[in-house]
């Protein structure tokens, strides 16, 4: 069985620990700091055999030097970002898998929030680690790609199965969620998501993992072929990446 433990850090951070309670083997994902993650694995009496960073921002990575000299665990990274995260021991690229004692993990190419993203899914597990790429009713800044790049990659998770549980590294969904509303103020799905997670975060709860399916009915980024959505920007007819773009952009200043 494939254990997941997600650890609250920083402001908003969420880092993730994936335990095989067959092997024993334990990965930590974009270790934004160490010390929770030292506290945690010691209560579990887990040992840390890898780290998978998403990414290169600090916020991911920062735990990484000091985890490594603890637990002496392996630093995996995107082959574009090897001068980018610290530690790094093995370089993967799309396509590429990993193994986490009988679990399979898929590496997938996400260029958008920055050029060397990249996501980690489990199919044995239908778990998606997508770090900073797709939040809940929401999509990463454009740091370094472009919205071309981004749209592409959000459309690789989204020919991932429907329950695909989506465990991104932001507890941002209240925000996005009034953007999301912003956009398209009937969407009945969305509102009820809405009283949902109004209610988690008044009882100081995670609104992470969402699903892929929830995140088809309710994120704006991925339903740029709603007609709701396409009027209230004006942009009836107009292309899928024109429609995208104006959203990140309208994202960007809400």
């Amino acid at each position: 069985m494939l254990q997941i433990q997600q650890i609250p850090a920083l402001n908003d951070n969420y880092i993730y620990l994936l335990h095989d309670t067959d092997s024993r083997e334990t990965a930590v994902v974009d270790p934004a700091v160490a010390q929770p993650v030292l506290d945690t694995l010691k209560q579990k009496d887990w040992n840390l055999t890898y780290i998978l960073n998403t990414h290169h921002h600090a916020d991911h990575v920062g735990g990484n030097l000091t985890l490594k000299q603890h637990t002496n665990c392996q630093i995996i990274g995107s082959v574009n970002d090897m001068q980018r995260i610290p530690g790094i021991d093995q370089k993967v690229s799309e396509g590429d898998t990993l193994k986490l004692g009988s679990y399979t993990i898929q590496v997938i190419s996400c260029t958008g929030h920055t050029t060397g993203h990249i996501a980690f899914y489990s199919p044995d597990a239908h778990a998606l680690f997508c770090g900073d790429t797709l939040f809940a009713m929401g999509c990463g800044r454009l740091f370094e790609g472009t919205a071309e790049q981004m749209q592409q990659s959000l459309k690789k998770f989204t020919a991932l199965p429907l329950d695909t549980k989506i465990y991104c590294a932001h507890e941002y969904t209240e925000a996005n969620a009034q953007f999301a509303l912003s956009v398209e103020p009937e969407n009945k799905d969305l509102l009820t998501t809405i009283a949902r997670v109004k209610q988690l975060r008044a009882n100081q709860q995670a609104t992470v993992p969402t699903t892929l399916n929830q995140e088809l009915a309710t994120n704006p980024f991925l339903r740029t072929n709603s007609l709701e959505i396409q009027k209230v920007l004006a942009m009836q007819g107009a292309s899928e990446l024109a429609i995208f773009t104006e959203l990140r952009e309208r994202k960007n200043r809400f």
